[in-house]
C-alpha cells in the first residue's frame, strides 16, 4: 500500500512539471524590476562585499574570473 502511494505521489509531482508555460509578454514587466535582479540593491552589495573582504582579509579581484596566467 505505501509503495503504491509513494509511486502515485512521485508521478503526481512529475506531472506538475509538464504544465509549465513561459511568461506572457505582459507578465515580463514584473521580471524586469530592479528587485528581481540578482544584484538589485547596491547598498546590500557593498555591505556583502565589505563582509567578504573582511573575512578573507583581501581586497580586489571581485567579479573577475580566471587566474593570472591570461588564459581567459
Amino acid at each position: 500500500m505505501t509503495k503504491s502511494a509513494i509511486g502515485l505521489l512521485v508521478l503526481g509531482c512529475m506531472a506538475g512539471c509538464a504544465n509549465y508555460e513561459p511568461p506572457k509578454a505582459w507578465e515580463k514587466g514584473h521580471l524586469a524590476k530592479p528587485e528581481m535582479t540578482m544584484g538589485g540593491d547596491a547598498l546590500e552589495q557593498r555591505f556583502e562585499q565589505h563582509i567578504y573582504t573582511s573575512k578573507e582579509n583581501a581586497s580586489g579581484g571581485y567579479g573577475v574570473g580566471g587566474g593570472g596566467c591570461g588564459c581567459n
